[in-house]
């Protein structure tokens, strides 16, 4: 990651939950899936957790949740989450999704909710998730899909305008299609509606 996206996640943290106010609506849906997909398994990472929209729904069905991200300022806001809701059973880490400082194959799963679009290598962030899930271990990327809809489409150039560190545009067919591409073994895909659709896609390494 780039030390000015970075900075623009470091400067935003406070304010990401609010943005989820006009964003938000296939969220609800994804964290519900996310949890199905960890349930009953032991170890599980999530990489670029922000504030922990996902975190809890993960602890709440999986032995144990190292939950990261590479801003400083969303981890404190994970770390409160997490605190709020009470659960005993999740790590917060700052890391690096390109240099994660796990050995290969640890976690029977890895979730990355709503990153890919922004990583500046798509392979090597793919590559570096399955690197660390066991053989057969789940891999979970659910992504909002900027160039789904025509509404999506030009609410993902205003907030180009923003300054949004987005690095690419997907569609549910072309993140699906990146995601086989790296090797994962694509199982369920769900294309959730709003204002950008998030597609869940869920496979194994």
């Amino acid at each position: 990651m780039t030390d000015s996206d970075r900075g623009y996640w470091d400067k935003h943290a406070k304010n990401y939950d609010r943005s989820m106010s006009l964003l938000g609506r296939p969220i609800p849906r994804m964290v519900e899936l996310a949890g199905e997909a960890t349930r009953g398994l032991g170890r599980v990472l999530e990489v670029a957790a922000g504030t922990g929209l996902v975190t809890p729904a993960l602890a709440a069905g999986a032995g144990e949740v190292i939950a990261t991200d590479y801003s400083a300022a969303m981890v404190a806001a994970l770390e409160q989450r997490v605190r709020d809701a009470g659960v005993a059973n999740v790590r917060c880490e700052q890391a690096d999704l390109y240099a994660l400082q796990f050995d290969d194959g640890t976690f029977d799963a890895v979730v990355a909710a709503n990153v890919l679009h922004l990583v500046p290598d798509l392979p090597g962030a793919l590559a570096a998730l399955r690197r660390v899930v066991k053989p057969g271990g789940r891999i979970v990327v659910p992504t909002f899909c900027h160039d789904e809809t025509a509404v999506s489409w030009i609410v993902s150039r205003a907030l180009a305008v923003t300054g949004f560190p987005g690095h690419r545009r997907f569609t549910a067919k072309s993140l699906q299609q990146a995601v086989e591409a790296s090797g994962v073994r694509v199982n369920r895909t769900e294309t959730l509606p709003g204002l950008i659709p998030i597609a869940y896609v869920e496979g194994t390494s």
